[in-house]
């Protein structure tokens, strides 16, 4: 039976993906879709993304992936963005192979045979993904006692608790909160770069499979989230 694999933030562990896949029983003609920040902070962005070619994956766009697209923008722009050395590094390797995959991520993708969605980091209630903010797709965390999506933490209840559904949300980007189930919201980002797991969530087993990092990778900032029912 062909299943559909959605993988959590990679950040460059080219070894746990590929790790991920065998513990996942990847098989030719299964689909691979990942949930962004495919780049960036981890040992190998270039094999990540060379695996991502391969397996014909698909991806949505992180915010470190787009911190490292502003850098070749900027670079080809003879500018400075706002972004440091830690894109800059990775941006200095990728070839134009990579650049065309990078530009090619889109902000959501809908897998409707599953009823089911994929963006970064979340989704404010109530407005289609078409109409979300860009910003909130890639860095919202929580929604804030108004109703509004916040990038921060400690701003209000983590955004999956109070996603009503039907369509079934998976996403990344909030490490410090763990794996997160909510009734219409699974939440991927098990930290891998920073020493814990890389998380896929299969479909339709609805099932989660996790591997360990192989090492740390990354410094976590650790930031208690409220609402984390």
């Amino acid at each position: 039976m062909r299943q559909t694999i959605v993988i959590g933030d990679v950040h460059g562990c080219a070894h746990e993906l590929a790790d991920l896949l065998d513990a996942c029983a990847y098989a030719a003609g299964d689909v691979v879709v990942l949930v962004g920040d495919l780049v960036a902070k981890g040992p190998d962005s270039r094999g990540v993304l060379q695996l991502v070619r391969t397996l014909q994956a698909r991806a949505v766009r992180g915010n470190h992936d787009n911190a490292v697209l502003r850098w070749h923008q900027a670079l080809a722009a003879g500018t400075a963005p706002e972004h440091g050395p830690l894109h800059l590094r990775v941006a200095r390797e990728l070839s134009d192979e990579d650049w065309a995959l990078l530009l090619g991520l889109p902000l959501f993708l809908r897998l409707p045979e599953h009823k089911a969605f994929v963006v970064h980091a979340g989704v404010v209630p109530g407005i289609t993904l078409e109409a979300q903010a860009p910003d909130l797709l890639m860095n919202m965390r929580t929604l804030r006692p108004d109703g509004t999506g916040s990038r921060r933490a400690e701003d209000g209840v983590l955004w999956g608790s109070r996603w009503p559904g039907p369509e079934l949300a998976l996403f990344g980007h909030h490490a410090t909160a763990g794996l997160q189930r909510h009734t219409h919201a699974i939440g991927l980002d098990t930290g891998c770069v920073y020493g814990g797991q890389l998380s896929a969530y299969l479909l339709p087993q609805a099932r989660v499979v996790s591997v360990p990092a192989r090492e740390v990778y990354a410094p976590i900032e650790h930031s208690a989230p409220k609402g984390s029912a």
